[in-house]
């Protein structure tokens, strides 16, 4: 059974945002509410057609009467963020743990009520060295994330499985996405490949799962128009090196020892050009992959996009250009290798003979 009526969270932002703005275009749903503390951008708005907009805090219980007054039986909470806003780290943990706190306390008071989406991340895995080759949903993480954006994760998550069990008559589909890209978005790693250069963790080369952003939106659309309830992995196929993503966007990588690392992050951050976190960095040395196996047999979706055809979808549409001119890069390659030849045939003489 479809919805009728459908109140998303996080309008003013680009997934929550785009998201009512398809459900409004959809005969079929009667209305179609967004939230947000602020108002969208005058082009978003516009984009959001006949989507009511409602200036209100999820952390107030205020939002209760929303819901009861318009008799919402479909909740898409797509306001859990996974990097700073202009209020900074605490705000967005405030808005991510206590907003949906009081978000699930008002859906459970009403009755009306009857599917529940909420935009997860694959960062509940965590990252470390002793991760799995790809985490599937039952999986635990090997080191449990113990601060950032990825603990608020893991404690919505918990919530979300709590509400579950108070309301077991709810449909309840979490979506843990992969790392979002695009050229429409602003996050993270679309800031990091877009600096000239780009820090990394001297000997280490994370696998990067990415997902387009236009596939989230896919997939957050199906998930409120049909009755679909889980976890599930969303990913786009294949994965990227780290190096190969640097060099496909043009970028001059900058290894660094582990302990430069955290100052030159912070340096990114006091500029406002990448704020980076502790589990992000950790992100960035060992990668994380995902099974999406569930994604395709049970949800029913299979991306649009693959890794590498996102992550090149980003790059044409940031119209990203070499730092360094291509041929020269490779002339270096070219030379170095050659010398290198050079160098093989003396040391291994030495060897033998030794």
């Amino acid at each position: 059974m479809g919805p009728n009526v459908v109140l998303v969270t996080g309008v003013s932002r680009f997934l929550g945002g785009h998201l009512a703005a398809r459900l409004a275009a959809d005969p079929t749903i009667e209305r179609v509410l967004g939230v947000d503390t602020v108002q969208p951008g005058r082009d978003l708005l516009r984009r959001m057609g006949r989507t009511e907009f409602v200036r209100a805090d999820i952390r107030n219980p205020l939002i209760g009467k929303v819901i009861a007054r318009a008799g919402v039986d479909t909740v898409v909470h797509a306001a859990v963020g996974t990097h700073p806003g202009p209020g900074g780290r605490d705000a967005v943990k405030e808005m991510n743990v206590i907003g949906t706190m009081q978000l699930l306390a008002a859906c459970q008071q009403a009755p009306s009520v009857r599917k529940l989406v909420v935009r997860s991340t694959c960062a509940v895995y965590g990252a470390s060295s002793r991760d799995p080759a790809v985490f599937t949903e039952d999986m635990e993480p090997k080191d449990l994330p113990s601060s950032g954006f990825a603990k608020d994760a893991v404690e919505v998550e918990g919530y979300v499985r709590g509400f579950g069990r108070r309301r077991p008559d709810v449909d309840i589909t979490t979506l843990r996405f992969s790392n979002l890209i695009g050229p429409r978005i602003d996050a993270v790693l679309t800031r990091y490949f877009a600096l000239p250069v780009v820090p990394t963790v001297f000997g280490f080369d994370a696998r990067l799962q990415l997902l387009h952003s236009e596939d989230a939106l896919a997939v957050l659309e199906r998930a409120a128009l049909n009755d679909l309830p889980g976890v599930y992995n969303v990913a786009g196929d294949g994965v990227l090196m780290l190096s190969q993503a640097i060099r496909r966007a043009g970028r001059v990588a900058l290894p660094l020892p582990g302990p430069a690392v955290l100052p030159v992050t912070q340096f990114f951050r006091g500029a406002r050009l990448v704020d980076f976190s502790p589990e992000q960095l950790r992100y960035l040395g060992f990668g994380r992959v995902l099974d999406t196996t569930r994604l395709r047999e049970r949800f029913g979706f299979a991306p649009r996009w693959t890794t590498q055809q996102a992550f090149d979808d980003f790059v044409r549409g940031r119209d990203l250009r070499p730092v360094v001119d291509p041929e020269t890069v490779r002339a270096a390659e070219r030379g170095i290798g050659d010398l290198l030849v050079k160098l093989r045939g003396p040391f291994s003489a030495r060897d033998v003979g030794s």
